[in-house]
């Protein structure tokens, strides 16, 4: 019977207090991989805590990270976008936080896990952070982003990927440029990585949120989100086989 805890687990950045979420199956003791779960810009918070919880009851220890400190909690898409901004404006920012992240998933002592099977998954703006940390040559069997931009400063980072790549995309989403999709395709291909982009159509922004509700900008899809997260747990299975 699954077991599931949620635990702090508490890190600094350039002198900078964070505190994620680590959550698994304390029911279980075998050498599970381990995921670094970026959220959407509102951050850590119970919506992203549930989802990282269902994730982990499938037999990984989860990290949602904390990208913005323990200060900073978003209670509004104003003080969201606040938050977020900086980062997505200072990549090389961003990318020393979800480091950090990793790292403090990496050497966690609550629960057994594997640090040679690592992967990561974000969701909007946190998919974009898993995309990030792939390119900054973090040591992950794999990333996923679910509906998040594509863009980056330097596409040459590509080459620093070490690890399979799933973009997963709402082929009618508003909020991710269309021509990012032919960009990254390029940007993969030519620094040879195992990349794949599954788009999805009739899908727009935050298809796996339940509580997306703009209809026709940012909208929940419970048939894509069921495939999507399909996808990636076909990818994990591969990954870490």
């Amino acid at each position: 019977m699954t077991q599931l805890q949620s635990q702090s687990l508490r890190y600094s950045v350039d002198g900078v207090a964070f505190e994620g979420r680590l959550l698994f199956d304390a029911a279980d003791s075998a050498l599970r991989p381990g995921l670094l779960m970026a959220p959407n810009w509102f951050g850590v918070g119970g919506g992203a805590e549930e989802l990282a919880g269902q994730v982990a009851s499938r037999g990984y220890r989860v990290l949602l990270v904390d990208l913005y400190g323990t200060t900073v909690r978003p209670g509004n898409a104003a003080a969201a976008g606040a938050a977020m901004l900086p980062l997505k404006q200072d990549r090389a920012l961003l990318r020393r936080r979800l480091l950090a992240g990793l790292e403090a998933l990496r050497g966690q002592q609550a629960v057994p896990m594997d640090a040679a099977r690592l992967a990561a998954f974000g969701f909007c703006f946190g998919g974009t952070c898993a995309l990030e940390l792939a390119r900054a040559g973090a040591p992950l069997k794999a990333a996923v982003s679910f509906h998040g931009a594509l863009d980056t400063p330097d596409p040459a980072d590509a080459r620093n990927i070490r690890g399979a790549v799933l973009v997963l995309d709402g082929a009618q989403d508003p909020l991710v440029p269309r021509e990012q999709l032919p960009a990254f395709a390029r940007e993969m291909s030519e620094a040879g990585v195992d990349w794949q982009l599954l788009s999805y159509g009739g899908a727009v922004h935050s298809f796996t949120d339940p509580a997306a509700n703009n209809p026709g900008t940012s909208h929940y899809n419970a048939k894509v989100s069921r495939r999507a997260f399909a996808a990636m747990y076909t990818l994990l299975d591969e990954v870490f086989a």
